[in-house]
Order: C-alpha cells, then structure tokens, then sequence
C-alpha cells in the first residue's frame, strides 16, 4: 500500500510540473488537488486505503484551491477599485 502512495504522490508532482500553460485559477485548483491526494494517499495508507484516501484529498485540495482562488480575484479586484479610485482623487 505505501508503495501505491509513493507512486501516486510521484505522479500527481510530475503531473503539476506541467502548469506552465495554465492560468492561475487553473494551477490553484491542480495545485490544490495535487497537494490533497498525496496528503490523502498517505493518511489513508495508515488505515489501510490508500486509494481512497487520495481520492477524497483530491476532492477537498480541488475545493480548497478553487475557494482559494476566489479570494485572490477578490482581493485582486478591491485592490484595483482602491488604486483606481486614489487615482482619482477620491
């Protein structure tokens, strides 16, 4: 089983050194789901699932990285209304 988590953790680090072509919401999201099943693949290698595990962590990184993502574009756009409106004068 560990083997299984070490191979899955192997190719989801190989599989996000492809990012270059993706925007940022895309790498957040990939990234997100990455880092989740490999921390997945091993909590649940200690139960005994790993395959589960990872599956799960996939699942919760991808929503992380997508909320994640969100609150950068937020931030992104209040800093923009902020520097706009100094800009102005206001």
């Amino acid at each position: 089983m560990r083997k299984t988590a070490y191979l899955l953790a192997f190719v989801t680090a190989l599989a996000a050194t492809g990012c270059a072509d993706m925007t940022d919401s895309q790498r957040r999201v990939t990234t997100g789901g990455g880092v989740g099943a490999a921390s997945g693949a091993l909590i649940g290698s200690f139960s005994g699932n790993a395959g589960a595990g990872a599956l799960i962590g996939a699942g919760v990184g991808m929503a992380g990285g997508y909320l994640y993502d969100q609150s950068k574009k937020n931030e992104q756009s209040a800093y923009q209304q902020g520097y706009s409106a100094g800009k102005r004068g206001q």
